[in-house]
């Protein structure tokens, strides 16, 4: 029996751990019958140095790829191969794993399941980036988790101007704001107060970072919207998106964010439920406490 998916790439953080790990999935999915793509940095950390495939190469010839590690490695895996198309599924060896949903314990079964067809796909957007400055565009860049306006080693607040779709929305001094994509609002957003958004939802939630007044609150809104984050006052001023990409800023630089035409496809393997994963990540109790006696 042909494998759903024939020709897979394995892309894994450079540890021993994770090394073994992608040797043991390796040899897995060769008895299986796949072709297996070792991304290039990963091939050294597995002994296969001279093999190794760029993300160019995964991104023509894999069918799926399979990131071995924490959702770092996911974010970094995604937002290289979202203009290709290619589907993603995770195994966790990180700390959290929200986005690495298999764990390593379980991946025959969940592999073998994956590769006997027995999956379901999920989209999941991503938010398009542009720093501007007057007319010219300084970065274009992509973001699966959050882009980030913050201050930046000055340690002073900074001071911003929020539009929506032209609309202006409010003027606030803080540290700084998240704009998250459903994905992200379990990472850095979390930390913030931020609301998690069900992958479903298509909405991008804003969140201050420290605001310097107490009715500055997370708001949600359509993923269909123009956000535009205007910089009125910084000594020093960033950018961030997905940890990854880094700007410096000054003042009257404009953040522009919309959501990407692209968009990241994961494959979970029978059984996966997103609120089953929070639980699990979240520590929250998986079942309602037992009624108290009667006096």
């Amino acid at each position: 029996m042909q494998p759903a998916f024939r020709r897979i790439a394995l892309i894994g953080k450079q540890t021993p751990q994770i090394a073994a790990s992608l040797k043991t999935l390796r040899d897995f999915l060769r008895d299986r019958g796949c072709e297996v793509i070792v991304e290039l940095e990963t091939a050294r950390s597995v002994g296969d140095g001279d093999a190794g495939a760029d993300f160019e190469r995964i991104g023509r010839e894999a069918d799926l790829a399979i990131v071995v590690g924490g959702d770092g490695t996911m974010l970094s895996a995604a937002r290289n191969l979202v203009r290709f198309g290619v589907p993603l599924a995770g195994i966790n060896q990180g700390r959290v794993g929200f986005m690495t949903d298999i764990a390593f314990s379980d991946i025959q079964d969940s592999v073998g399941a994956i590769l006997a067809g027995r999956y379901a796909m999920e989209s999941r957007s991503l938010l398009d980036a542009e720093i501007r400055r007057g007319d010219a565009v300084l970065l274009h860049t992509l973001a699966l988790n959050e882009a980030v306006v913050g201050k930046g080693s000055q340690g002073r607040l900074i001071e911003f101007e929020l539009r929506i779709d032209g609309e202006y929305v409010y003027r606030l001094r803080a540290d700084g704001v998240i704009v998250t994509t459903p994905t992200g609002s379990t990472a850095y957003s979390l930390s913030a107060q931020g609301p998690i958004l069900q992958p479903t939802v298509p909405a991008f939630a804003l969140v201050p970072l420290n605001p310097h007044v107490l009715s500055a609150r997370p708001v949600s809104v359509s993923d269909a919207s123009l956000i535009e984050i205007g910089l009125l006052r910084a000594i020093d001023a960033r950018a961030h998106f997905d940890g990854f990409a880094l700007a410096d800023m000054q003042e009257g630089d404009r953040l522009v964010l919309k959501r990407s035409v692209d968009a990241i496809r994961f494959v979970h393997p029978p059984g996966y439920s997103y609120f089953m994963m929070l639980r699990e990540k979240m520590r929250w109790s998986e079942n309602p406490a037992p009624p108290l006696p009667d006096d």
